[in-house]
């Protein structure tokens, strides 16, 4: 090799450590446990800027935690947070051909509605918030969508079909409820379904449930959301598998009037042992360009942003978060419940305040409780009142 071939080789390969450095330096191994402590009284609470306060509310969570979940409800619906995201489980709604089973969500919404709250109803209908994040019945998909495709209205027209015909019995049943908020269309709309699954929804797809949304009721906004990633390998992997047709925020900001941000700065990739491997965005700059141009979108009349999912409860490499006698998860510990908030906020800047926050994880915070550790519930209480 040519002294100018080494050369260049050498750039190349201190070129490919530069952009790998500010990944590998994200990479976090750790203990899951942690000792509890009482950081979550010291730190300072962020202004909301005029934002509504909430959570999601997952039933399912409630009952894989052994919560009984209108139990739960009644709880989480004590503190004086403004807004509340339920979600339209379109297997849970229609569990054979021609049944329609509102009673689920019929009375988390009178609950809501009782408590004077605001709600933003998820309708899916392929995908929804809380696991599996997945909730098409049987009858209506005789297989499973193929793995590493695309789907879009040609490759699946039934089920699209199926799909908005839900979407408008669903909105027209709730339409005339004031407490509705906004209607949210799919989940993630357009990214892969988590690791378990590979394929993806096309924009196309979403744009048909959105105008079916519209259709059914022309007067309320339509939110969609997706995953803000905070670390660089979580970015890097998000833009190849969505490079032909762009993320699900790049999708929500055609489509939708309100975007919708999924914001996690701690999650585990695998437990190895003693100790689990971490993706920790929480050190470094996570402004990156795609969470600027969705301020910049925002800026426009009409148009809204928020957290959709701001993270308030541990992501362990388990499905079901781990709740450890006496000590917390490194993914998330109390005091990451209004630090995560804080850092939100602090991103939107003071002339963008976003439109709402929903913190993720209000059915784990009652179970700790029950466990006798109510750190969580009481870092939520604090930013209800003192943002």
């Amino acid at each position: 090799m040519s002294r100018g071939g080494a050369t260049r080789g050498a750039q190349r390969i201190l070129a490919a450590a530069d952009a790998l450095a500010p990944a590998l330096s994200q990479i976090r191994v750790a203990r899951p446990q942690r000792p509890l402590t009482d950081r979550w009284q010291q730190l300072p609470v962020a202004g909301r800027g005029g934002a509504l306060l909430g959570i999601s509310f997952r039933p399912l969570q409630a009952s894989a935690l052994g919560l009984a979940p209108q139990a739960a409800l009644q709880a989480l619906l004590g503190y004086p947070f403004e807004l509340i995201r339920l979600a339209a489980y379109w297997d849970r709604m229609e569990p054979a051909p021609g049944v329609f089973d509102p009673a689920e969500l019929d009375w988390q919404l009178d609950a809501t509605e009782r408590a004077g709250r605001q709600v933003i109803v998820c309708l899916g209908p392929v995908k929804a918030f809380g696991y599996p994040e997945f909730f098409v019945p049987g009858h209506q998909l005789p297989r499973p969508l193929p793995e590493g495709s695309l789907v879009t209205p040609g490759t699946h027209p039934a089920l699209l079909q199926a799909g908005t015909g839900f979407i408008s019995r669903v909105v027209t049943r709730y339409r005339d409820r004031p407490c509705i908020a906004a209607w949210q269309v799919e989940h993630d709309a357009v990214d892969p379904l988590g690791v378990e699954h590979s394929w993806r929804l096309s924009v196309s797809w979403a744009a048909a449930e959105v105008a079916a949304v519209r259709a059914a009721d022309p007067a309320r906004p339509v939110l969609m959301n997706g995953f803000l990633p905070t670390s660089a390998l979580v970015r890097l992997s998000q833009w190849w598998r969505s490079r032909d047709q762009g993320d699900s925020l790049v999708a929500a900001r055609q489509l939708a009037d309100i975007v919708g941000a999924d914001f996690y700065p701690r999650h585990a990739l695998v437990r190895a042992g003693s100790r689990t491997v971490y993706l920790d965005g929480s050190r470094h700059p996570w402004r990156q360009r795609g969470w600027r141009q969705v301020l910049e979108w925002a800026a426009a009349p009409s148009r809204r942003v928020m957290i959709a999912e701001g993270q308030a409860e541990p992501w362990e490499a388990v499905t079901v978060p781990p709740s450890p006698p006496g000590s917390g998860m490194y993914s998330c510990l109390p005091e990451h419940v209004i630090g995560n908030y804080n850092e939100a906020m602090r991103s939107c800047g003071p002339a963008s305040a976003p439109w709402a926050y929903l913190f993720w994880g209000a059915e784990y915070w009652l179970l700790r409780q029950q466990q006798g550790d109510p750190r969580y519930l009481s870092a939520f209480a604090r930013v209800l009142a003192e943002a």
